[in-house]
């Protein structure tokens, strides 16, 4: 009798610690994100206060990307929702529109970091179709204009936690002053001549004129389809014409016909640049906006005939410590 008395106090035990867990649980902000980079850009910013989900799967094509109905009723639940906006994530937008709940609000990154005259129209966002090219995160002080944007939010709508959402803010903004530095020491070791960059899908539009880099063209139509035949010549062309020394492809849109363009153009090719799919594991260091960043800088500046070890060993850490409290859709 003894012992079923020390079993049940202790399971009775188990269920309050439960319940607190839960409770606590409840009291915090729920907070939905789209991309994989702005889903860690909040969570550096929020840490283990909110309980955070982003929806758009690693590894997806994040245009393309049309959320399931199970994301309905997370939107529901959501207090806030971080999209980036720029027309990248329209779908999931609209659903959120649709789904909002009374007091919860939508934050769209993009349009809060740059004015439309700041906009940039490309190869794979034309100006006729009115689509600005979204990829503002790989500029890393837009990125960090974003985690002002969410310190400012969560401290609106969670004043409690408000210092500590200001000292992770801090703390990754003098990361990110870091990263802006090692980023240039390194875009600065490639010769002149190949600071180019032509990769599948146009990510770098912002990142390009921040380092000294120019982006002389990518490979996937605006429409995300594969390029024609006249595309294909027509690129082939150009890079023997402008000596681009590498093509880079991409982790989310792999494609035959680079290696195609590659072996007829003479130039490099590398398929493992990567915009908005995280390097690493979840739980590992470089599984991170700053990871992310760091990975494709080191790439480039390796295959372009720099020097790769200016960036890295550069700490990829998230600022809160691991990303477990992040919910992230597989």
């Amino acid at each position: 009798m003894r012992i079923s008395i020390r079993v049940l106090l202790f399971v009775m035990l188990l269920l309050a610690v439960a319940g607190i867990t839960h409770a606590q649980d409840a009291a915090k902000l729920n907070v939905i994100s789209t991309v994989s980079p702005v889903t860690s850009i909040v969570y550096n910013i929020g840490g283990d206060h909110i309980n955070l989900s982003g929806i758009v799967p690693e590894g997806v094509n994040s245009h393309t990307f049309e959320p399931a109905p199970s994301d309905a009723i997370k939107l529901a639940q959501a207090d806030i929702i971080f999209l980036n906006g720029l027309k990248l994530e329209e779908p999931t937008l609209e659903l959120a529109e649709a789904n909002l709940k009374e007091g919860a609000e939508i934050i769209l990154l993009g349009e809060l970091t740059l004015t439309p005259d700041e906009y940039v129209y490309d190869f794979s966002f034309p100006i006729e179709q009115g689509n600005p090219n979204p990829h503002l995160w790989t500029n890393p002080l837009y990125g960090l204009k974003y985690a002002e944007i969410v310190r400012d939010t969560l401290s609106e709508r969670d004043p409690a936690h408000a210092d500590d959402y200001a000292a992770n803010y801090a703390a990754f903004e003098g990361r990110i002053t870091e990263l802006d530095v090692a980023i240039q020491a390194a875009i600065n070791s490639i010769p002149e001549s190949n600071r180019k960059l032509l990769t599948y899908h146009d990510s770098w539009a912002y990142f390009a004129p921040r380092y000294g880099m120019t982006v002389v063209g990518a490979i996937q139509p605006a429409d995300f389809s594969e390029p024609s035949a006249r595309d294909v010549a027509d690129l082939i062309t150009q890079i023997r014409a402008e000596q681009v020394p590498a093509i880079f492809g991409s982790e989310v849109f792999p494609s035959p016909i680079l290696e195609q363009i590659a072996k007829e153009s003479g130039a490099t090719f590398v398929d493992d640049l990567r915009d908005d799919d995280l390097p690493g594991l979840p739980g590992e260091d470089n599984h991170s906006y700053i990871g992310l960043l760091v990975e494709d800088v080191r790439i480039m500046t390796e295959v372009l005939g720099g020097d790769p070890s200016l960036i890295a060993d550069f700490d990829t850490s998230n600022i809160p410590g691991q990303d477990a409290a992040i919910q992230q859709a597989q």
